[in-house]
């Protein structure tokens, strides 16, 4: 067998993975589980804070990349490095959301909605994520299976919508879910193999839900590694006809 032979055969068989915000809280605990799990061979994490937690880990499997999800180009730039080591990626999990940030807290009524707010939730929730679908796009054009995960929330499911409030969270959500069940019909088309599905991962004890766990059932307040642990389940048994759906923690499907 030729060098070139031998490479094609290495790299198809070697698991490619890219989590995307992984300074901390689910992201950063898919990092953790792939590792200890050897589910990856070369695992690539972008985080946005140098002080994350996720640049303490020694481990010659990961590298960690700059990237804040709301910049195109930074988006671009992450893929091209990339790019320099591998044609293909087989887990790309996107972790990244806000529902709160300092002054910022989700609005419980009309009268709470500033634009400036909303725009800022589309940012981060929804463009960023279709953005970071476009330039990955050329590395799922292969023979394996792949999956293009990205943690939505049921609050994003109108359907189950009954509760009101939370506007721009909740409509940030939902436009995340049409962009990539949108994503997952043009996916079918140019890369064949690949599995691009939306994750609820129900009420986790990270950053972004704390201010509002009081009332959650302490049976239903996850940690955040059993969050991961049920949502790699969730993605290993994904099949090609599940592209473009929505789950729950559980493997449940969820309304739009």
């Amino acid at each position: 067998m030729s060098n070139s032979n031998t490479q094609m055969h290495s790299e198809r068989h070697s698991k490619m993975a890219l989590i995307v915000g992984a300074s901390q809280g689910i992201g950063l605990e898919f990092v953790r589980q792939l590792l200890q799990s050897n589910r990856a061979e070369r695992i690539y994490a972008t985080y946005r804070h140098p002080q994350s937690k996720l640049l303490a880990i020694a481990d010659l499997r990961l590298r960690c990349l700059p990237m804040d999800i709301t910049e195109e180009a930074q988006i671009a730039s992450v893929v091209k490095e990339i790019q320099t080591e591998t044609k293909v990626l087989h887990y790309v999990i996107n972790c990244v959301g806000v529902l709160h940030d300092g002054e910022m807290q989700p609005e419980k009524s009309l009268r709470h909605i500033n634009s400036e707010q909303l725009m800022h939730y589309f940012q981060v929730n929804s463009i960023g994520a279709v953005m970071l679908a476009k330039h990955i796009q050329p590395l799922f054009k292969h023979r394996d299976r792949s999956i293009l995960a990205t943690i939505s929330a049921k609050v994003g499911s109108i359907g189950d919508n009954y509760l009101g409030g939370w506007y721009g969270y909740r409509a940030s959500k939902a436009a995340l879910n049409m962009f990539m069940r949108t994503t997952a019909i043009e996916y079918k088309r140019t890369c064949p193999r690949a599995i691009v599905v939306t994750l609820h991962p129900g009420t986790t004890d990270t950053q972004l839900s704390r201010p509002f766990q009081r009332n959650v059932l302490p049976e239903k307040l996850f940690s955040v590694e059993r969050t991961v642990q049920q949502l790699l389940t969730v993605l290993d048994k994904l099949r090609e006809s599940d592209s473009g759906e929505f789950f729950s923690w559980d493997g449940t499907r969820l309304p739009w």
